[in-house]
């Protein structure tokens, strides 16, 4: 591959227990930079961070998931890179595949990339998918791709690459500083026109990794089908939300 410059971000919130091997399968050689923000952590993940020789940004009170991201894209943006990777430092995504990831982007061939976890029922829930998850994930995605057009087999993942135009061109600073973060860019990065793939990763649940509640996941998906909703909306002219614009 053609050397740019890839930056992967991690928005984390008390990974001590996860970081370091999160961080030991990112490929040598491959990336540029790493910065990690951290939303308050409990813990001792910026520390932990630091020793490891991570660029870390703390934020002094807990903004939320997408919060998080907002800063990672921005501070990843003043360095000019080439292609930013999001990668959850819960290791339940594996790290050792982002050259993989970037290749379609550094090829031109796409303009966001994301890795997907279920290609089978079998292999998602043998890899320890709760199978809640796996049935909402199901659901969600099958309904997402008939009202978008698309065919994706995921759109919950927590490893993505974007290309510098893609964070630029799609408003990110106007979306939610809640879970439904990630939604609201796949669904305006589809409005804008931009190319999105995806590649298959395996899947790993792990006693240490995050895992989000009850009620804060009801809402995460409440506000992923109202997102859905406004995209149907601004399809027929109806109304544009400030996510597209």
């Amino acid at each position: 591959m053609k050397k740019l410059k890839i930056i992967v971000v991690m928005p984390a919130y008390n990974a001590e227990k996860t970081l370091k091997k999160t961080y030991r399968d990112i490929p040598k050689g491959l990336v540029d930079e790493i910065i990690l923000v951290d939303d308050g952590s409990k813990d001792k993940t910026v520390a932990l961070a630091k020793k490891l020789g991570i660029t870390v940004f703390e934020h002094p009170n807990n903004l939320g998931y997408g919060g998080n991201q907002k800063t990672c894209y921005w501070e990843a943006l003043q360095r000019n890179p080439n292609v930013v990777v999001m990668l959850h430092p819960d290791y339940q995504y594996d790290s050792s595949l982002i050259g993989e990831l970037v290749r379609p982007i550094i090829q031109g061939r796409f303009d966001y990339m994301f890795g997907s976890r279920v290609r089978t029922r079998r292999e998602a829930l043998e890899g320890g998918m709760p199978a809640i998850k796996y049935f909402v994930n199901r659901i969600y995605s099958l309904i997402a791709n008939l009202v978008m057009g698309v065919n994706f087999t995921e759109h919950m993942s927590g490893l993505r690459a974007y290309s510098a135009k893609a964070l630029k061109k799609v408003p990110f600073q106007r979306f939610s500083n809640d879970f439904v973060f990630d939604q609201q860019f796949t669904v305006s990065a589809i409005v804008k026109g931009l190319k999105i793939a995806e590649i298959p990763i395996p899947v790993r649940y792990y006693e240490d990794s995050s895992s989000i509640q009850f009620w804060r996941g009801a809402k995460f998906m409440l506000g992923s089908f109202w997102t859905l909703f406004l995209f149907v909306l601004s399809k027929f002219n109806i109304y544009t939300s400030k996510i597209f614009k």
